[in-house]
């Protein structure tokens, strides 16, 4: 399980430089300042759960397979594709309904967070 979260955090590192590089660049015209504000929150917390993706990876080599760890690595996966998806979905479209399932990726990313709390605390 640890070279999935280690792999998939480091894709989705890789996809939140390559979205922030085109909002910066080929979004900045087209976008209201909110608007562009909403994606680049969508990057940034893209960007920082990848690397708690990747830190559940390595925090299994350390501590071991737990299903604490399972739960945190996919929690954070999950929490970036319904929390940062909705946020450029948001931005693209216009669509404010799509900001009322961004706290669902937030509610994730929380579990994430405590599941690996969690994993590290048993081990201790």
């Amino acid at each position: 399980m640890n070279r999935v979260f280690v792999t998939v955090g480091s894709l989705f590192g890789f996809l939140s430089v390559a979205l922030g590089a085109f909002g910066a660049h080929a979004l900045k015209a087209s976008l209201t300042a909110d608007m562009l504000a909403n994606y680049q929150t969508g990057v940034q917390y893209q960007m920082m759960h990848a690397l708690g993706i990747i830190g559940v990876g390595l925090a299994s080599l350390a501590l071991g397979r737990s299903r604490a760890l399972q739960w945190a690595g996919w929690s954070m996966i999950i929490g970036i594709i319904i929390f940062s998806g909705s946020l450029y979905a948001l931005s693209l479209s216009g669509i404010k309904m799509l900001g009322a399932i961004t706290p669902i990726g937030g509610v994730a990313f929380l579990l994430g967070w405590l599941c690996l709390a969690a994993a590290a605390w048993k081990k201790a």
